[in-house]
C-alpha cells in the first residue's frame, strides 16, 4: 500500500480520492460479517489448541506496534516460567508453508517479522497463512505450553483463550472506514470483546473507543543504537546529519523517535511495509552520511550493510497492573487446560 493512501486513510474524514472505494468497503464489511457469523453458528469450526492461545492483534492495518508487543509478552512469559512459541502469518514470505523459522531460513522465505521475532525472542516460531497448521507444527516439533499469535485477531479458525488488541495512540482509527477506503479490518466495536486494549502511547482525544473499553497505555522505549552489520552497540551514529529509511507500517513514528534522539535528519526514504530491500536500492546512497533504520529493516539489509549503517533498538514496556492481571488469567487457563488434558488421557482405556 502506497504511503499516500495510508496518509489519506488516517485523515479524520474520508477524502475524495477514496470515495470511489466505498462500494468495495461495503462489500468487504458484508463478507467479513458473514465469515464471522459462520464461525459463530458453528458452520465453520475453530480448532482448540491443547495449550493456551494468546492473540495479539488489531482492528487496523499495520503500524500499531504488534511486533515489540509480542516480544515483550514472550519475555514476560519466560520470566514466569512458561515455554512460549509464536505463530505468525509469514506475510511477504514465499514459503512453503507451514514452516518453522530455523537457521538458514531467510526473510524472503518466511517474512521479515517472523525472522525478527525468532531472532530476538529465542523461542520457536512457526509461520503460515493457515495459522492452525502453523500451530500444530509448532506443537508437534517443540515442547511449548503457550502459543502467542502475531496479528491473528481476525483469524477465527484458531480458537483463542485471551485477546490483546493494540491501538496506535497517535493515529487511532483514521477515517473509521473499512478496507480499502479506510484502515479498518473490523469495526472499532470489536475491541469490546478483547480482554485488554493496549494503546501504543497516549490515546489522542480525537480517537474514540467504545464506552465500555478502558484502554491501558504502554510505551515504546529506546534501548540504544546498534551497528547493522553485527548488532554491536554504539553510543551515537557518527556524522552531523543522517539518511533515515523505514519500510514499516508507520514510518513517521520512527522518524520522530530519531529526531527525539537529537539527530539531524538530512533525508528520509519511505519504503512499503515488508519491503524486500536490494543492493541496488542503495547504489546512490552516499558514504558521507550514516544510514539509520529500524531493527525490522536491519535484518533485511545486513548481508550488504556498510559500516556506518545503524538501527535503533526499542522495547515495549507494560504497566504492572496489566502484567499482574495477564499472568493471573493465563495461569488459571493453563492450569484448567492441563487438568482437562490429564483427565482426558486418564479416562482412555489402556
Amino acid at each position: 500500500m502506497s504511503e499516500k493512501v495510508v496518509t489519506w486513510w488516517y485523515r479524520r474524514r474520508l477524502v475524495w480520492p477514496l470515495w470511489f472505494l466505498t462500494p468495495l468497503s461495503v462489500l468487504f464489511t458484508f463478507l467479513a460479517a458473514m465469515r464471522r457469523l459462520l464461525y459463530a453458528i458453528k458452520l465453520k469450526k475453530s480448532w482448540q489448541a491443547p495449550v493456551p492461545v494468546v492473540v495479539v492483534g488489531n482492528v487496523t492495518v499495520g503500524g500499531t506496534g504488534k511486533t515489540p508487543t509480542v516480544l515483550a509478552v514472550v519475555e514476560y512469559l519466560q520470566e514466569l516460567g512458561f515455554k512460549p512459541g509464536i505463530v505468525s502469518r509469514g506475510y511477504g514470505g514465499t514459503g512453503p508453508f507451514p514452516a518453522l523459522v530455523e537457521q538458514g531460513v531467510t526473510a524472503r522465505m518466511c517474512g521479515d517479522e517472523p525472522l525478527l521475532l525468532a531472532g530476538l525472542s529465542g523461542v520457536p516460531v512457526a509461520v503460515g497463512p493457515k495459522r492452525v497448521e502453523a500451530a500444530k507444527l509448532l506443537l508437534e516439533r517443540h515442547h511449548i505450553d503457550v502459543i502467542i499469535t502475531d496479528d491473528g485477531l481476525q483469524h477465527y479458525a484458531l480458537a483463542r483463550d485471551l485477546e490483546i488488541g493494540i491501538v496506535d495512540g497517535e493515529r487511532g482509527f483514521g477515517n473509521n472506514w473499512r478496507l480499502p477506503a479506510g484502515p479498518l479490518r473490523e469495526s472499532v466495536r470489536r475491541l469490546k470483546k478483547v480482554n485488554w486494549v493496549l494503546t501504543n502511547g497516549p490515546l489522542g482525544s480525537k480517537h474514540k473507543l467504545p464506552k465500555s473499553v478502558k484502554p491501558i497505555e504502554m510505551n515504546l522505549q529506546v534501548q540504544g543504537w546498534r551497528r547493522v552489520s553485527d548488532s554491536s552497540p554504539i553510543e551515537k551514529p557518527d556524522g552531523e546529519a543522517a539518511l533515515v529509511i523505514a519500510g514499516i507500517g508507520n514510518p513517521q513514528r520512527f522518524f520522530s523517535m530519531v529526531r527525539d534522539e537529537g539527530i539531524l535528519i538530512d533525508e528520509t526514504r519511505v519504503y512499503p511495509d515488508h519491503y524486500d530491500y536490494k543492493v541496488t536500492d542503495f547504489f546512490k546512497v552516499s558514504n558521507d552520511y550514516p544510514v539509520l533504520m529500524t531493527e525490522k529493516d536491519a535484518i533485511k539489509v545486513r548481508s550488504f550493510a556498510r559500516p556506518h549503517w545503524y538501527f535503533l533498538k526499542v522495547a515495549m514496556r507494560f504497566p504492572d497492573d496489566f502484567l499482574r492481571e495477564f499472568s493471573e488469567q493465563l495461569t488459571s487457563i493453563s492450569t484448567n487446560k492441563r487438568e482437562a488434558l490429564n483427565h482426558g488421557n486418564s479416562s482412555k482405556p489402556s
